[in-house]
C-alpha cells in the first residue's frame, strides 16, 4: 500500500484514533465504497462515497487527557485505544490546530498556575482533562477545563493568561467531574469567561453549542451530509417534518428554514434541546418545535395520532435505531425518511427491518467521508412509502 499523502503520525500506532493511516486518502474511500456496498448493496446500489478535498485537520472539537510522569513532566494526549495510558501527543493530523495550540498553551502554564493533574487511581489532583470546540466559520473557540475538584485557586489570572495567547477563546468554562467514570464531563460547571457557549454557522443557519451539546465534529462534509438530507426530503413547504434524534436542532432548523411547513424535534439530551430552542430564535423560525424525550417513546405516541407527520429525519447513535422506534414508524408510514447513519452494520440491520415488515423501500444510499483517516463512515438513505 502507499504511504499516505502527508507523512504518517509518529504516534498513530501507539494512539489506535486513525486505522486507516497507512493508506493514501483514495485507498481510504476505495476501502470504504467497498465496506458500505457490503452491508447495503442488497438494499440499493450505494453511490460513490463523497470524500474531502483536503482529509486533514477537521475535529472542530478536540479532547485531551492529562497525567504527570515519574519524572514529574506534565503529558497531554489522548487514551490508546483500549486502554487508560495517556499517548503524549502535541498536535495530531486531524484535529483543528488551534484547539492543538491551545491544549500545549495550558500544559505549559500550569506549573506556574500551580496546577496538578488529576491521578485516576489516588482520585487526588486537578486537572482531569481540556475540552476544545471551535466555530469553524465564527472563529469562536470554547476551552472546558474539566477539574477533579471545585477549587480553582487563581482562576481569573488563569483565563487572563490564556486569552492573551488566544484571543479567539470567547468562553472559558470549569466542568467539575470528581467521579471514577469513563464520562469526560461531570454534572456541574461554572463559566470563568463569556457566555458559556459558542456559535457557528452550518448550511447557512446559525448554531449555539454547549459543552454537553452534541455537534458534528467536521462542519466541512456536515454541510455536505446535511445538504444531500434535505434533498432527499424534497421539501415543498407544506409538510409536517419530524427531527428525530435531533441534537441541538441542526437538520430541523434547516429544513424549517428551507421550506418545510412545520418541524417537530425530539431530543433526550436536556441541555442539547435547550440549545436547539436558542437555535430556532437565533435563526428567527417560528414554525418549529422541540421537546426532551426519548425517541423510541416519542415516535410510540405521536404513531397513534390522527395527523402524522410526511417527512421522518432520523439520525440515531452508532447503536441504530430501535424496535419500538422502527414499528411506530411502520405505524404511522410517513411518505419519506432520511435516515443519516453513522454505522453501516446498524443501518444496513434497520434498512431489513424496515424493508421486511412494511411497503418501505430503499430509494438511494450516499456515503459521505465524515472521518478520513478512520474507519468511520456515514451515509444517507432515502426511504419511501409504496
Amino acid at each position: 500500500m502507499k504511504q499516505a499523502e502527508n507523512s504518517i503520525c509518529p504516534v498513530h500506532k501507539k494512539c489506535g484514533g486513525c486505522q486507516l493511516q497507512n493508506m493514501s486518502y483514495a485507498e481510504q474511500l476505495e476501502f470504504k465504497q467497498n465496506k458500505i456496498n457490503r452491508f447495503l448493496k442488497k438494499f440499493s446500489k450505494p453511490l460513490p462515497i463523497i470524500g474531502m478535498d483536503n482529509p486533514y485537520h477537521y475535529r472542530n472539537k478536540v479532547q485531551a487527557a492529562f497525567y504527570t510522569g515519574r519524572n514529574g513532566r506534565i503529558i497531554s494526549g489522548v487514551y490508546q485505544s483500549g486502554s487508560h495510558n495517556v499517548v503524549g501527543i502535541d498536535s495530531c493530523q486531524i484535529e483543528d490546530v488551534t484547539a492543538d495550540k491551545i491544549i500545549v498553551a495550558v500544559r505549559r502554564l500550569m506549573p506556574s498556575f500551580k496546577m496538578t493533574t488529576y491521578n485516576e487511581d489516588t482520585h487526588k489532583g486537578f486537572l482531569r482533562h481540556i475540552l476544545v470546540k471551535r466555530g469553524f466559520a465564527t472563529n469562536q473557540v470554547m476551552l472546558v477545563l474539566v477539574t477533579g475538584t471545585a477549587m480553582f485557586p487563581s482562576k481569573n489570572n488563569f483565563v487572563k493568561a490564556i486569552r492573551q495567547k488566544f484571543p479567539e477563546i470567547a468562553t472559558v468554562i470549569q466542568n467539575i467531574n470528581p467521579y471514577d467514570t469513563n464520562l469526560v464531563l461531570g454534572k456541574k460547571q461554572n463559566i470563568l469567561y463569556g457566555k458559556g457557549y459558542i456559535e457557528d454557522v452550518l448550511c447557512g443557519c446559525r448554531f449555539r453549542i454547549s459543552p454537553k451539546s452534541f455537534y458534528q465534529i467536521n462542519p466541512v462534509q456536515t454541510e455536505v451530509l446535511y445538504g444531500k438530507a434535505i434533498e432527499y426530503a424534497n421539501l415543498k413547504g407544506s409538510e409536517t417534518v419530524l427531527d428525530t434524534y435531533c441534537g441541538i436542532g441542526t437538520i430541523g432548523i434547516i429544513a424549517a428554514k428551507r421550506g418545510a411547513g412545520r418541524v417537530i424535534g425530539v431530543e433526550l439530551n436536556g441541555d442539547a434541546v435547550r440549545d436547539a430552542i436558542d437555535n430556532a430564535k437565533a435563526n428567527g423560525l417560528k414554525n418549529i418545535r422541540f421537546y426532551k424525550g426519548d425517541a423510541g417513546a416519542f415516535m410510540r405516541e405521536v404513531s397513534q395520532e390522527s395527523e402524522r407527520p410526511d417527512v421522518v429525519f432520523m439520525d440515531p447513535p452508532r447503536a441504530g435505531s430501535s424496535k419500538v422506534f422502527l414499528d411506530s414508524l411502520i405505524a404511522m408510514s410517513p411518505k419519506t425518511v432520511v435516515y443519516v447513519s453513522c454505522n453501516p452494520e446498524t443501518l444496513a440491520r434497520d434498512l431489513k427491518y424496515l424493508t421486511e415488515n412494511s411497503e418501505y423501500k430503499v430509494r438511494k444510499i450516499q456515503p459521505v467521508d465524515m472521518f478520513p483517516h478512520t474507519n468511520h463512515v456515514e451515509c444517507v438513505a432515502l426511504i419511501t412509502h409504496g
